[in-house]
């Protein structure tokens, strides 16, 4: 589990035969194999890893959902390591699981923040909602507008100049997980619905809902 707060960027050495390597200034404290860490949003296990480079096992499913597989070797990436049992918790529920990738779709200036727009895949439609949570490229963000076809989010100058995403221009692909709860419900309501039951309190607490 991440909370899609980044805690530093690394570069992007090289990507090929099930292995990307990922070099960083200065090494994360406390490594050991087998670790997870988010490389932009993917939950990657940490096989190997020196003084200046992370390396990691990466699946064909991994890259056919991410955007991982388009970068450029020298592209700047986000990391996270995931969360300690007995650490403070921000952001939101990040799992490391990539819904989607899909390109940024416009940058704009608001006051001092600058608003990210991104294109909106029609599977995320349901889960994207205004003040709801989405992480891009593993940053954990709040939703300000939604379209037809894209979402916003604003970054604070903080968010622009801690991680990776200043780096993308518009065309480029960034990874994408919508909020883990939204999917829980969606997922509720759409065994409810199959069953013909419909959406009721009974129906709900048959399908492992408790009341509050």
């Amino acid at each position: 589990m991440f909370t899609g707060l980044i805690e530093k960027t690394g570069v992007l050495k090289s990507l090929g035969g099930g292995t990307v390597a990922i070099g960083v200034e200065r090494q994360f404290d406390d490594l050991t194999r087998g670790d997870s860490i988010a490389v932009n949003g993917v939950c990657l296990t940490l096989e190997r890893f020196d003084d200046n480079t992370l390396s990691f096992h990466t699946l064909d499913e991994t890259l056919s959902r991410s955007g991982l597989a388009v970068l450029g070797v020298g592209a700047k990436v986000n990391l996270e390591r995931a969360m300690s049992a007995n650490g403070r918790f921000g952001g939101h529920f990040v799992t490391g699981h990539v819904d989607a990738a899909s390109p940024v779709a416009e940058w704009r200036d608001v006051g001092a923040d600058r608003e990210l727009r991104v294109a909106l895949p029609e599977s995320g439609r349901p889960l994207v909602f205004e003040k709801g949570s989405v992480a891009v490229d593993g940053v954990s963000l709040t939703i300000v507008d939604v379209g037809e076809d894209f979402f916003s989010v604003h970054l604070i100058p903080e968010t622009l100049s801690s991680t990776a995403l200043r780096y993308r221009h518009v065309g480029d692909l960034v990874n994408l997980e919508f909020d883990v709860l939204a999917k829980c419900v969606k997922h509720q309501l759409a065994h409810i619905n199959s069953s013909g039951e419909g959406a009721t309190l009974d129906a709900l607490r048959n399908a492992g809902w408790e009341d509050a």
